[in-house]
């Protein structure tokens, strides 16, 4: 393992495993967050669309158009997800994202379990950065964060509903901020009507079975 030692891997690991096995509360709610980059790509000859028995056709040549970034948070006992789409992924985006799940999705719980990986824009201090102290302390104080591991992201539960994101609805050429985000709702109000929930089945007791390579050894 390049970075950390693999009893840092295992703390952490154990630690976002016993997470997912809380029983649920809608008070202290456990929420998994990712983000991820989309290239925007536009048009520079009109597509052709399908026909009976044609499919549409597009022209190999295209245009880069920037990129936009894809904030996710989902709920996985309640199949409850929130997505925004941003023009940057900063710290002051991250805290913004952050208030809105707090006061806006999540207002009544006393507490957000917030998993996350441990990127230097996710953390308290970008609440501080963004917000004055009152509102940075008031916030920070409804969160209790846990980190992945390094190397560890298939532990975080929204990386999973962003791959499930961009095979149902990115995986083509958008041209524009606007049109992603008007996709992108669609598709949140969808999966989240249909109440989707992810059952995660990986526990402590599995890793310490399947994973056994990443365990200090002792002797007996």
């Amino acid at each position: 393992m390049p970075e950390g030692s693999s009893a840092d891997f295992v703390a952490a690991m154990e630690d976002v495993l016993d997470v997912y096995h809380r029983p649920y509360d809608p008070q202290q709610p456990v929420v998994c967050m990712d983000e991820c980059s989309k290239q925007l790509i536009g048009e520079v000859r009109e597509p052709l669309p399908a026909k009976p028995g044609q499919v549409a056709k597009y022209d190999s040549e295209y245009e880069r158009r920037g990129t936009a970034n894809v904030f996710m948070a989902v709920e996985p006992l309640m199949g409850k997800r929130t997505v925004r789409v941003t023009d940057r992924r900063t710290r002051v985006d991250w805290a913004r994202f952050i208030r809105l799940l707090l006061l806006t999705i999540y207002p009544q719980a006393g507490k957000v379990i917030l998993v996350m990986d441990n990127l230097d824009t996710h953390g308290i201090a970008s609440l501080y950065e963004t917000f004055d102290p009152e509102t940075a302390r008031a916030l920070a104080a409804r969160l209790e964060i846990h980190y992945t591991p390094k190397h560890g992201s298939w532990l975080n539960m929204a990386e999973t509903e962003l791959s499930v994101l961009s095979r149902q609805c990115l995986n083509r050429r958008i041209a524009t901020k606007d049109v992603m985000e008007q996709e992108i709702a669609t598709w949140e109000k969808n999966r989240n009507e249909a109440c989707t929930r992810i059952n995660w089945h990986f526990t402590t007791a599995d890793a310490r079975t399947k994973l056994q390579r990443l365990y200090p050894s002792f002797e007996k």
